[in-house]
């Protein structure tokens, strides 16, 4: 599985940008993809999450009612729309493709097996 994550760039606060994520190779029917990002100096931390069946989505409290999540299962393709974007959301984004069948379980790193190369998000104060 190749994930390749892009719509990364610089914002101004409350400003607003799009990441796209393309999944590509051999997916499978059923999977969960998630976003993570890490600001320098810091941990990776979850941001959101969606399986492709069924459209189920789960958020990272600093982002719920400012970030949502979609996919076009036929481009294998998922969405991360960022809103009322704040300084402390810059960071390098990731995207990753993994398995589990809990939702919930898919804020851990470990839960995911594919990730894709980041992209950076910078928003300006």
């Amino acid at each position: 599985v190749q994930l390749q994550a892009s719509g990364g760039g610089l914002a101004q606060a409350g400003g607003s940008l799009r990441l796209s994520c393309a999944a590509s190779g051999r997916t499978f029917s059923s999977y969960v993809m998630g976003w993570f990002r890490q600001a320098p100096g810091k941990e990776r931390e979850f941001v959101a999450a969606i399986r492709r069946n069924g459209g189920s989505t789960d958020y990272a409290d600093s982002v719920k009612g400012r970030f949502t999540i979609s996919r076009d299962n036929a481009k294998n393709t998922v969405y991360l729309r960022m809103t009322s974007l704040k300084p402390e959301d810059t960071a390098v984004y990731y995207c990753a493709v993994g398995y589990g069948v809990i939702l919930s379980a898919m804020r851990l790193i470990r839960s995911y097996d594919y990730w894709g190369q980041g992209t950076l998000v910078t928003v300006s104060s």
